[in-house]
């Protein structure tokens, strides 16, 4: 599987180009409306095929790119049953399968920092979403969010995969772009070092973080696939 990883800088959000090589069928997860134009004319100098729009989650820091997707491209849009999103095309829930040409992402479910919360499986990456970032992990103080459902996602379902398998974020405030489930499970300042689900959601508790400043604007409009 090829990837390509773009970045919006007012959201500090990455966004994930994928696709086989054999057959340039395609998918991108977490796209954003203000980086359309640049992820369509990447696409087409690719000569790829967008087959998915794919989201992690119901983002609550900026609004997807997907429904203009959709409309452009002739894309299906996907997210988790939960976000109850009458515009998408897959309610997608774990275990399901996304398939690219002979190649699949799995969907894992990885609530926490919201209820519809999905992670992407590839035979060695791990798209996250917000729920495991590098060194980090999302707040778990809004969209039905809760920090010990966030530590078992992370511990139970991401920590238990192979070492060297790559992790992705969909954020990024420090400056990396990926990790790796080894590093995390070592080095993560909130989880790693056998931290316990108590002492994880203590730390979570403790946080003190603004709302974030698109979040009346984008929740609503991620519900209609940003349309």
């Amino acid at each position: 599987m090829q990837i390509r990883q773009l970045f919006d800088h007012a959201s500090s959000s990455y966004t994930y180009l994928i696709w086989d090589e054999s057959t340039r069928e395609g998918a991108i997860i977490d796209s954003v409306t203000e980086q359309v134009e640049r992820d369509q004319k990447l696409i087409a100098e690719l000569e790829l095929d967008l087959k998915y729009a794919l989201e992690t989650h119901i983002h609550a820091d900026h609004v997807t790119g997907s429904g203009a997707l959709r409309e452009r491209l002739g894309c299906r849009i996907g997210i988790h049953a939960n976000a109850g999103n009458a515009c998408a095309d897959l309610q997608l829930v774990d275990k399901d399968r996304v398939y690219l040409g002979s190649q699949h992402l799995e969907v894992i479910y990885t609530p926490g920092h919201t209820n519809t919360d999905i992670s992407y499986k590839t035979a060695d990456s791990l798209f996250t979403g917000d729920i495991l970032l590098v060194r980090g992990s999302g707040r778990t103080d809004f969209q039905d969010g809760d920090a010990g459902l966030s530590y078992d996602s992370i511990t139970g379902k991401i920590f238990t995969l192979p070492g060297e398998t790559v992790i992705y974020p969909a954020h990024d405030y420090n400056g990396f772009c990926c990790s790796t489930v080894a590093e995390e499970r070592r080095f993560n300042p909130r989880l790693g070092s056998g931290k316990t689900r108590d002492e994880y959601i203590q730390i979570m508790e403790s946080m003190k973080l603004d709302r974030p400043s698109q979040m009346d604007t984008a929740v609503p409009a991620n519900l209609t696939c940003g349309l």
